[in-house]
């Protein structure tokens, strides 16, 4: 596939065409097709149930689509573990925290560089000088990470202490420490307070401005997508209903019937 250029130039980074996925008698998706551009923040919002984690599970490789095709630049998708997946340079969060417990922040966002590391009981044994430069420069991108997202006064505790909001902030640090020139959040402001919420919104467009990343965003909270998304794709029974900017598209007659139901006249 030869990667696509969007209408204000920007090149496609991501192309989903056609994406179905059934669970037993469950079409949990339906024809989706959506792309992301480089660059952008795309907002994929719906009800409970219309299909956001099973589309993100399918681009991330947890549960491929049994039809259709996905792109990341040239390379398909299709076939690749979640591993592989994640070696092209696509980093996620999850929707429930899904931190190690028993160990510290530093040692959590550590776990993101794992496909930095190239462990070798021979190069520890006889190059140890080469082991050591190896987790010199790790630490040091973690240490940045933390600095951007002002991770500073609680790198040493452990993560089961610390508050939600500052949980998820390092659950995104973590998906930073792998370096992804695509990131995927899946809801990562559930159950936090408004005040978490500013704080979360500041540090994903920190992140976006300095790390230029693209960004596939699922979230709930209205106010959020269409403050900070290019674009908006809206699902509701697995089926793509809308896409388009953010105010426009949450305004569409079929997207207000999804969520509140449709108002008999």
């Amino acid at each position: 596939m030869q990667t696509a250029v969007s209408a204000d130039g920007r090149s496609t980074i991501l192309s989903c065409k056609g994406m179905n996925r059934w669970f037993g008698g469950l079409h949990a998706m339906k024809d989706i097709s959506l792309h992301i551009d480089q660059g952008e923040i795309l907002g994929l919002v719906g009800p409970n149930g219309s299909g956001k984690t099973t589309t993100v599970n399918a681009i991330t490789g947890f549960f491929p689509p049994q039809r259709g095709d996905i792109f990341f630049g040239d390379v398909q998708l299709n076939s690749l573990k979640p591993h592989q997946i994640a070696q092209q340079g696509i980093a996620r969060t999850f929707q429930n925290v899904a931190l190690f417990k028993g160990m510290s922040v530093l040692d959590n966002i550590l776990l993101g560089r794992h496909n930095f590391m190239k462990p070798s009981v021979l190069s520890a044994m006889f190059y140890w000088w080469a082991a050591q430069k190896e987790e010199v420069a790790n630490r040091d991108k973690v240490e940045e990470i933390i600095d951007l997202l002002q991770l500073e006064s609680v790198r040493d505790e452990m993560v089961d202490v610390i508050p939600l909001g500052t949980q998820k902030r390092v659950e995104l640090a973590r998906a930073l420490a792998a370096e992804p020139t695509f990131l995927i959040l899946d809801e990562p402001m559930a159950g936090m307070n408004q005040e978490e919420k500013e704080y979360m919104v500041r540090f994903i467009l920190d992140a976006h401005e300095a790390l230029g990343l693209s960004i596939l965003l699922i979230e709930h909270h209205m106010d959020v997508v269409t403050a900070i998304c290019d674009r908006l794709v809206i699902l509701n029974n697995g089926e793509k209903i809308k896409e388009g900017l953010p105010q426009e598209a949450i305004s569409d007659p079929d997207v207000v019937a999804a969520y509140i139901g449709k108002v008999e006249k």
